[in-house]
Parts: C-alpha cells; structure tokens; sequence
C-alpha cells in the first residue's frame, strides 16, 4: 500500500491510501497519523478513494486515527480484537476531527456494516472532505 500526506493548512492534513489496507500495514496507516497529528494536525482527511480493499484492521486505523486527533492514544494493535470493540464504544462527540473522502463500494459496504458511517462524516470525494474539515 501507498500512503501520501499532504497539509493544505496548518491544522489539516491529507493522508491518502492506494492499495489494499489489511493486517499487514494498518500500522503504517496509525504512524502516518501520528506524523500528522505531531506536525500541528487538529484534523485528518483519510482519503480512501484509491483502496481495493479494507479489511477489519481498516477500521482500527480509523479510530485510531480519530483518538489522535483528539489528543488521546489509540488502544494497542498488540490488544487484538478489544481494539474493534472499544471503536464502537466512543461515539463521535463534538466537532468533527476525522473526516473520510470516496471511498469506494468494498469500502463503503466495511463502513456501513461496522457502523462507522455513523461516527464519522464520510465524503463523497477529496475536495468535499477538505471543504468540511476546513469549515
């Protein structure tokens, strides 16, 4: 997998991923993240539109990456599936600091099903998420 970060402002990053996003480099998603969040960060765009696929991991990025936004540390890869259950278990409070750009139908399904839809703005593409996180 790909991952690219962009800052179109000084608290906004873009953090792009093209490829497949599984067990195997979710990590790497979580450490693009807290790269972000160390650069001045307050708010994240994950712009999914060039995934092929998510796996269950996706999702613990996800959070992850949101929890950082909100200055507080993810739960441990290392904690296996308690990391799935704790997502479920914070709904999004406040302003918005994670948004989510185009994913594609697989992803979207992975969303939906999880119920991450409903914690996170989803965006039908890059330029629309940007807008609402720059809001």
């Amino acid at each position: 997998m790909d991952i690219s970060t962009t800052h179109p402002s000084a608290n906004l990053a873009v953090i792009a991923l093209n490829g497949e996003l599984d067990g195997s480099n979710f990590e790497q998603v979580i450490e693009a993240g807290r790269i972000a969040v160390a650069a001045g960060a307050s708010r994240v765009v994950l712009d999914l539109g060039g995934l092929t696929y998510m796996g269950s991991s996706g999702l613990v990025a996800i959070h992850s990456i949101a929890l950082l936004t909100r200055g507080r540390e993810p739960i441990s890869p290392d904690d296996g599936w308690q990391a799935i259950h704790d997502i479920g278990s914070e709904a999004a409070d406040g302003e918005a600091t994670l948004h989510l750009a185009a994913p594609g139908p697989s992803v979207s399904r992975v969303l939906d099903r999880s119920g991450m839809t409903s914690l996170f703005p989803v965006h039908p593409d890059r330029d629309a998420a940007i807008a609402a996180a720059s809001a």
